[in-house]
């Protein structure tokens, strides 16, 4: 049992061990006090169900379960936690907190955002969680990096020495909460303050980095330097000889790429699971075409071909909005509460946001003169016959839509109501948005509406701006029109540039495929920098900017080519290995005598046509082992276009040859020690055709061929090797998206 400060009186708490059915960690957190009382608060206060709730508690759990223990000898860890954009990673580093404070940690540090928007964001919701302005809960003492002073030591020691007094009573000490901008100079602040406090050796910390892969990583890698955030941020936890740092983020693609000896590199990941009501890119982009809308290429301004008017586009997506707001006024009527909000994202040029703002203004303004004149007044039929229109595509994907008459009455409020905004830096900072003035705005902006912004009862988002350079974590980071947001999904449409579109709609098959294969990796409970650096990301995008990256990656796939081995004959143990899955498969298959005009043996194969490629995929080709780095990068690629395609064809075919009916086939190394062509060419070379060559051996499908060899050194000192066992693959084009492959050595790209 331990004691608890309750609202006015100190209370015995028996902790109950939660169910920790999903934790694998180095030890096991209990539930205290603190976070029932953020449990009791959340359901009380917000849309989350009980059953999401549970959700986010069992993943906090199994989150602290992987950190440092606070009753273990002072060590750190850095661990990932992945959510998708806008999914409540706030409330899951929230409730680690919560339950770090339960379970003994003294010091929490949030690093909140690289813009003081965003760091007031997130100090703002956690004080309101955790109740951290009310003296009825004064669990937590709280300093904030933009009120630092010079006090703040000395009362940061006195409260750490609490829990080193044997004779103080548990609730009576408290947890230092310290949030803070992501900027050098707030995190060179920080780490003075801690540089001047004892003990803190015996400290358990967390630190929580939240859009950990933005501005913290190592961003003068190339030059062999370190850049002033990620300089402070290491800096930081030289400080803390007891703590994980958790980095917390929906686009984790620089942390999973970063060098593994860098420290920032993640030894540990969680995958966070989304609420039931969670709206994310399948809803958008997989699912109801109509809410996502193309914009036509004349719309869009360049350089070459500026715009003097609002694009038709623009109308359009204004008109939707302006509809979807008078229909929740024609329904609520005095009952009205929340946001409804549009975004234009235009593009990262301010003069630009300042033009689109003009436009929504005078559009606006222009239609409410015209929305106020005679009911039989032409100009007035024809604006209205035009929203018609657009309320018939709504209609589409709200189907109980009042009528359109019903909604005319309260049209003309709904956007005379409504206030635009720039957001945006250009007269210092960033303006925040008034939301409780008013039910309805219009937000016009850039970078600044990107990352971990929060836009609320966002509807309809219009970015005329393409994919820039291309990486693709910066363009997720755009989707602000992700979210819990299920109610008022048929309202919702976005509109994007056709390059931005294709790129959302590849990041699906990406960010799904990464969290499939880090949620396998986590579940089996090895170590991070085991995990193979090899997904799906399409060709036409980049992962993330490559200035902090040290290592390079490949992209493509093997679509229409085949893929043959350079050094079958690499390793002994691997030989012996693949020999016994080479056997063992070929007892199980029937094959039959290849019917060719060729006479000689060499050319003469075996051929099982129509079987099973899954029985294929798992016997052979899963346990063949190819060590050496060159082929094993392209084994793997082959291997996980293969698989993608079971996923949706499981029932998928194949034809597999017994190259010379399993007879050996010599082949002399290079000097590089490798076979320079695994194929036998057409035969002869010229005149009339005898054998067409090794590549034309293929099916209508997959085709596996399976080769015996005899590897002659290029020194004739050196004996041969006999039976290698050596697989060569075609893949049709049908057969997987593209593959991002990072080779770091070591076990992460070995099998």
């Amino acid at each position: 049992m331990t004691i608890e400060y309750t609202d006015s009186q100190p209370e015995i708490i028996e902790i109950i061990q939660e169910s920790n059915d999903i934790v694998n960690g180095s030890w096991i957190p209990t539930v205290g006090q603190t976070t029932k009382v953020l449990e009791k608060k959340v359901l009380s206060d917000s849309d989350i169900t009980k059953s999401d709730w549970e959700t986010i508690k069992a993943e906090a759990i199994w989150t602290l379960s992987k950190c440092v223990s606070p009753n273990s000898a002072p060590d750190n860890e850095t661990g990932l936690v992945m959510g998708y954009v806008q999914s409540g990673k706030t409330l899951s580093f929230t409730t680690v907190a919560a339950l770090a404070r339960d379970n003994g940690y003294q010091m929490i540090i949030v690093i909140a955002g690289t813009s003081t928007t965003l760091r007031d964001q997130s100090t703002n919701r956690l004080e309101k969680d955790l109740e951290l302005n009310t003296d009825s809960n004064r669990r937590w003492q709280h300093f904030r990096s933009d009120n630092f002073d010079e006090s703040d030591p000395m009362n940061i020691q006195a409260v750490l020495d609490e829990w080193q007094d044997p004779m103080s009573d548990w609730w009576d000490r408290q947890t230092v909460l310290i949030t803070v901008m992501k900027h050098h100079q707030h995190l060179r602040n920080l780490a003075s303050i801690l540089s001047r406090i004892d003990g803190l050796s015996n400290v358990p910390t967390l630190v929580i980095d939240d859009e950990a892969d933005q501005a913290s990583l190592n961003t003068s890698v190339h030059e062999g330097e370190a850049s002033s955030t990620y300089e402070r941020i290491l800096s930081l936890r030289h400080y803390l000889p007891h703590h994980t740092f958790l980095q917390y983020t929906a686009t984790p693609q620089a942390p999973l790429l970063i060098n593994l000896n860098d420290i920032l590199s993640p030894n540990f990941v969680v995958v966070l699971t989304p609420g039931e009501k969670y709206v994310g890119g399948r809803e958008f982009f997989r699912g109801e075409p109509s809410r996502t809308c193309r914009i036509p290429e004349g719309d869009i301004p360049t350089n070459a071909f500026p715009l003097d008017a609002p694009p038709d586009s623009l109308l359009e997506a204004m008109k939707i909005y302006f509809l979807g707001v008078a229909t929740a006024r024609f329904l609520e009527r005095e009952n009205l509460t929340g946001n409804r909000s549009m975004m234009i994202h235009p593009s990262h040029h301010t003069f630009q946001h300042g033009e689109y703002r003009t436009w929504v203004e005078s559009v606006k303004l222009y239609w409410e003169e015209i929305l106020s004149l005679d009911e039989s007044d032409s100009d007035k039929l024809d604006l209205l016959e035009e929203f018609k229109n657009s309320y018939d595509n709504l209609k589409t994907t709200v189907p109980d839509l009042p009528m359109f008459e019903d909604l005319q009455n309260s049209l003309l409020g709904s956007i005379r109501k409504t206030q635009v905004h720039e957001i945006n830096s250009v007269r210092g900072r960033t303006p925040g948005v008034p939301w409780n003035n008013t039910y309805s705005h219009i937000l016009v902006g850039g970078q600044a509406m990107d990352r971990g912004y929060t836009v609320k009862g966002l509807t309809v988002t219009y970015m005329p701006r393409g994919r820039g350079v291309g990486n693709a974590d910066t363009i997720q980071q755009r989707a602000r029109f992700y979210g819990y947001k299920d109610d008022i999904l048929g309202y919702c449409r976005v509109f994007l540039e056709n390059s931005v579109n294709d790129a959302y709609e590849h990041y699906i098959t990406h960010e799904e495929h990464v969290r499939t294969l880090l949620i396998e990796h986590a579940q089996d409970d090895k170590p991070l920098d085991a995990w193979k650096r090899a997904f799906f990301l399409d060709k036409s995008l980049k992962p993330t900017r490559k200035n902090v990256l040290d290592i390079d990656y490949s992209q493509g796939n093997f679509s229409n080519q085949w893929y043959t081995p350079k050094k079958p004959h690499d390793s002994t143990n691997t030989i012996i290995h693949n020999q016994s899955i080479v056997n063992e498969y070929l007892q199980k298959q029937s094959f039959q005598d290849d019917i060719t005009s060729a006479k000689q043996s060499e050319y003469q194969h075996q051929i099982a046509s129509d079987i099973s490629l899954k029985d294929a995929f798992e016997k052979l080709l899963l346990p063949m082992r190819v060590t050496h780095a060159t082929d094993s990068l392209k084994f793997t690629r082959v291997r996980l276009q293969i698989a993608s395609y079971l996923d949706i064809y499981p029932n998928a075919l194949c034809t597999v040859y017994r190259m010379s009916k399993g007879r050996l086939r010599e082949r002399k190394l290079n000097k590089k020690d490798e076979i320079p062509t695994l194929f036998r060419g057409r035969s002869p070379k010229t005149g009339k055709l005898s054998y067409p060559g090794d590549s034309k051996m293929k099916g209508s499908g997959v085709t596996i061929q399976i080769h015996n060899l005899r590897v002659i050194p290029l020194n004739l000192n050196k004996k041969s090797i006999e039976n290698v066992p050596a697989i060569a693959i075609w893949l049709p084009s049908n057969t997987s998206p593209d593959i991002l492959l990072q080779d770091q050595g070591g076990n992460q790209v070995r099998d």
